[in-house]
């Protein structure tokens, strides 16, 4: 059946009061780049709505693209058509079969006369509409409290616009209301998941990977540019910091003891993303810890890593388990790449028993022989960047070091 328009409906943006145009004009902006491969298709406003015009593109492939963009709560395929009965029946009548697909059940038709002039009333239009349709399925009842399909008329002053089913969006708030944050991308399972959360919260999302070559080879941080690709096709183009991390790492392993040397390097972490963070006007950090997965990620260690950072560090897995993760990472395709087998800096160098319990004085007392500012500082300055669009193999590189 084609479809002329897409209703779409909000998710939380009906709780945002005066600020609420904003969200929407978002909203309207990241689907209109989103759908930069349907030119045809366009997006408006109206009356508290908004509409995606088809003009012809396959309504299945733009429903597609819609499903994946944050701050949608549900959208519907609409019929527009003239203001005259017949039409108005009619069109009914397709929509509610579509929507059945040739399964039958149970209907109920809610009409909206916002058109005054229109010379039928709005139950009267409720009950010739119900029985035009009734008498053309087969298998079809009516029920007016949990009805398998509900056919919404709407009669405005320019035409009359019916639609039946409702297809569930990705929630949230559109990615670029809630500002900017750093992510901390391993190339793991975890950290793209964390990603993935804090986008459908409304934040514009950069990244920021850890590359020690030659102890992490270039397999590896091509299959971070991938992950950030697969993140980007969730919230416009992802900047991706790439540090040098080699020589910071290689101090740590020479000068700090086996059991605290992952502490030790995570504190690095997050000084030179703070730093990075800091030199964009980035406002928070995000990571993919979960309480007691790993050494690393118990209460006492996230105690004493977290001390060298004052910048809110957001952790949007913390309460997960790994069998949530992997379940959210299949589901938004980083899992088949996160299992990829090339090493990233934190698996390198992996101590047998690692401090699940580190002293934070203790830390502190080894790190005071590594020339900390100095590592901070020459990582930094030799961070390259990239912007990532959601394609895999195209990325544009920028001159600028930070």
């Amino acid at each position: 059946m084609m479809y002329d328009l897409i209703l779409v409906r909000y998710a939380e943006l009906s709780v945002k009061g005066k600020n609420r145009k904003k969200f929407e004009r978002q909203l309207e902006m990241n689907i209109r780049r989103s759908l930069k491969s349907y030119p045809r298709a366009k997006t408006f406003r109206t009356f508290g709505r908004m509409y995606v015009e088809l003009n012809g593109e396959p309504f299945k492939d733009v429903s597609e693209v819609l499903k994946d963009t944050f701050g949608i709560s549900s959208f519907s395929p609409v019929v527009r058509t003239e203001l005259q009965e017949q039409k108005i029946f009619e069109a009914a009548y397709r929509v509610t079969a579509d929507s059945l697909k040739g399964r039958g059940g149970s209907f109920k038709v809610s009409v909206r006369r916002i058109n005054k002039s229109f010379p039928t009333g709005s139950q009267e239009m409720n009950q010739q509409t119900g029985s035009y349709v009734l008498q053309r399925i087969e298998n079809l009842s009516v029920n007016v409290r949990r009805p398998d399909v509900e056919v919404h008329v709407e009669i405005r002053d320019d035409a009359a616009y019916i639609s039946g089913e409702i297809i569930r969006g990705a929630g949230g708030f559109p990615v670029g209301t809630s500002g900017r944050a750093l992510l901390l991308l391993s190339g793991g399972i975890d950290s793209p998941v964390a990603g993935f959360l804090a986008m459908k919260r409304g934040v514009t999302l950069e990244a920021i990977h850890f590359h020690s070559p030659p102890y992490t080879n270039e397999q590896a941080r091509r299959k971070v540019e991938d992950l950030g690709n697969i993140l980007a096709k969730f919230g416009g183009r992802v900047r991706l910091h790439i540090v040098p991390f080699t020589k910071t790492q290689l101090a740590i392993h020479k000068q700090i003891p086996d059991n605290c040397e992952i502490t030790v390097m995570r504190r690095f972490m997050l000084r030179i993303a703070e730093e990075t963070a800091r030199r964009s006007s980035i406002k928070a950090l995000i990571n993919g810890e979960s309480l007691g997965q790993v050494a690393s990620q118990t209460l006492e260690s996230m105690y004493a890593i977290n001390e060298v950072t004052s910048m809110p560090l957001l952790r949007p897995l913390i309460t997960m388990d790994k069998l949530e993760v992997v379940d959210l990472a299949k589901k938004i395709c980083t899992y088949e790449t996160s299992i990829l087998p090339y090493e990233d800096c934190c698996t390198i160098f992996l101590p047998p028993d690692a401090k699940t319990r580190p002293k934070l004085e203790k830390i502190q007392f080894y790190e005071s022989f590594l020339e900390i500012d100095e590592y901070v500082n020459e990582a930094v300055s030799g961070i390259e960047t990239i912007e990532l669009t959601g394609k895999s193999g195209e990325r544009e590189k920028f001159e600028e070091l930070l």
